[in-house]
């Protein structure tokens, strides 16, 4: 198959997304006002010319535009499916290096936290709320199964495999792409409501039901995860209190900081608090901890923002007569540096 330069490249995409929206035979004229590239009709119709001798477009009638042919939607299809498939494989690495530098970032600042406070301290790692669709890529993998990538606000990505009971070909495929990125790219899983998918599945036609699996896909990547990495330090700077270190106080928060769930019932409730504290800094005393084993503490923490909407918790736990302001002092210069470690990285 020739190479086609830059120009033709972008005409030929023109023609082919303007014929899949119409279902008409698409001129120079339309094509002048559908494409960046600032060119005049007549040289466009050159360039028209020059795809239809090579075999990417064709002319149904005379005097009429042009309609892709099966090798102008094998070109069209196999470079859109490169260039998302280029930019998975760069998101995989991407977040590869990112969870590895992160995983070693929050264990520093527990540890950093624990021995400058003397108190436990606790870090979540950032989790995206109100998640939204980046984009969804389907591509044939045979004539009984179909891939669905989904990518998600912070670069989540989801693979799934669909079976299909009749074969779907790259033009249907093309077809359902262009559809579930229009209608769904920027929601959130809260917007993709009955109505909306009610109307592509219409739109579908008879890949309905293939639609509906696919958004499926898409509510499973985009839903809150729940499997929530919390980082600890400094659990045994609780022996250090005596009002903490009697054996039945010492053990329940010592749990507490092993199973961890109960931490994450801490990061939930930092993270939904209402009001002006929402991203700035929270106390519990005593017995208004979310957290039954820690009633005879105090806990200070505050969420950092970590960019797409990801937010993360720090948690310092210590005795009710701890140094608060220290403790808050501490949080805020920890809170304002995680917040710029985004910034700089965007």
């Amino acid at each position: 198959m020739e190479q086609l330069d830059e120009r033709k490249m972008k005409i030929l995409q023109a023609i082919i997304r303007n014929y899949l929206e119409t279902g008409e035979p698409v001129g120079s004229r339309t094509i002048s006002k559908y494409t960046d590239l600032n060119l005049s009709s007549a040289t466009i119709r050159n360039e028209m010319a020059d795809l239809e001798e090579m075999g990417y477009i064709l002319q149904p009638h005379t005097s009429a535009g042009r309609i892709p042919s099966d090798r102008g939607y094998r070109l069209y299809v196999d470079s859109m499916m490169e260039e998302n498939a280029r930019q998975v494989e760069e998101l995989k690495e991407m977040l590869v290096e990112k969870d590895e530098k992160m995983d070693h970032l929050l264990k520093q600042v527990a540890k950093v936290l624990a021995v400058n406070t003397n108190y436990a301290t606790m870090v979540s790692a950032p989790r995206v709320l109100g998640n939204k669709v980046k984009f969804i890529q389907l591509s044939r993998v045979n004539d009984e199964q179909i891939l669905a990538v989904v990518v998600a606000e912070g670069n989540i990505i989801k693979n799934t495999m669909i079976d299909v009971t009749e074969p779907i070909n790259d033009e249907t495929i093309l077809k359902l792409n262009i559809l579930l990125n229009t209608s769904l790219n920027g929601l959130a899983l809260e917007e993709i409501n009955l109505s909306l998918i009610s109307k592509m599945k219409a739109q579908a036609g008879e890949y309905g039901s293939f639609i509906g699996d696919v958004i499926d896909a898409v509510a499973e990547t985009i839903k809150e995860d729940e499997d929530l990495e919390v980082y600890t330090s400094g659990a045994n700077n609780i022996f250090k209190y005596p009002e903490l270190a009697s054996t039945q106080n010492a053990s329940g928060l010592i749990n507490a900081f092993e199973e961890k769930q109960l931490l994450a019932q801490l990061v939930d409730e930092s993270q939904n608090a209402e009001g002006e504290n929402k991203n700035g800094i929270r106390v519990y005393i005593g017995e208004e901890s979310p957290i039954q084993s820690m009633k005879d503490c105090s806990i200070v923490t505050a969420n950092y923002e970590f960019g797409e909407g990801m937010r993360g918790t720090i948690g310092i736990i210590g005795p009710k007569r701890m140094d608060y302001e220290k403790v808050v002092g501490t949080l805020k210069t920890i809170k304002t540096q995680l917040d710029a470690l985004y910034q700089d990285e965007k």
